[in-house]
């Protein structure tokens, strides 16, 4: 009960101490969150191209086939790993799209089961691996970096460890 009186107030109260302590400090508030809104604005539109290209990528690679084509070429290699087949298109796309993997594990919840070892598993991928190119789409766009280096290749990797140690946990203690 009390929780949900807080979760209420918890917002309407930050906003107020921003106010007060903006006010006690005598800074011109209105035009500070001006100044931040046009800063905001600058910000979405340096990211914008790159996230609409990544959404049109992610469309054309979903609908196309690809992501089952790859996953069928990777089977081999994930089966003596002991990476069951379901979870080959989500760690395919994981690092590309949030909603696009969530979707994915949404389906496998739903026809394998939340308790199931592909449900465990997915769920761990989730918890365990980063939407990379989303990431980097907004962070390096917003501060106007054309040139990522070693970033893509060692996330990507913190990634392939994530699919990797997160099966060999669930199928370890789970199985």
């Amino acid at each position: 009960m009390i929780l949900k009186y807080i979760s209420v107030i918890i917002l309407p109260a930050v906003f107020m101490l921003i106010i007060i302590y903006g006010w006690t400090k005598k800074v011109d508030i209105f035009s500070a969150f001006l100044i931040g809104a046009k800063d905001g604005l600058k910000t979405l539109f340096g990211i914008l191209p790159a996230l609409v290209g990544l959404i049109a990528a992610i469309t054309m690679f979903r609908t196309s086939g690809a992501l089952q084509f790859i996953t069928g070429l990777l089977s081999p290699i994930t089966k003596l790993m002991g990476i069951p087949a379901e979870i080959m298109p989500l760690a395919l796309l994981r690092p590309v799209s949030g909603s696009g993997s969530l979707a994915l594990v949404n389906d496998i919840l739903t026809t394998a089961g939340p308790d199931s070892m592909v449900g465990r598993i997915a769920s761990v991928i989730m918890g365990s691996t980063e939407t990379t190119f989303y990431t980097l789409a907004v962070y390096y766009g917003s501060v106007n970096i054309r040139h990522s280096r070693h970033t893509v290749p060692a996330a990507l990797l913190a990634d392939v460890t994530g699919i990797i140690a997160g099966t060999f946990i669930c199928l370890l203690f789970y199985h």
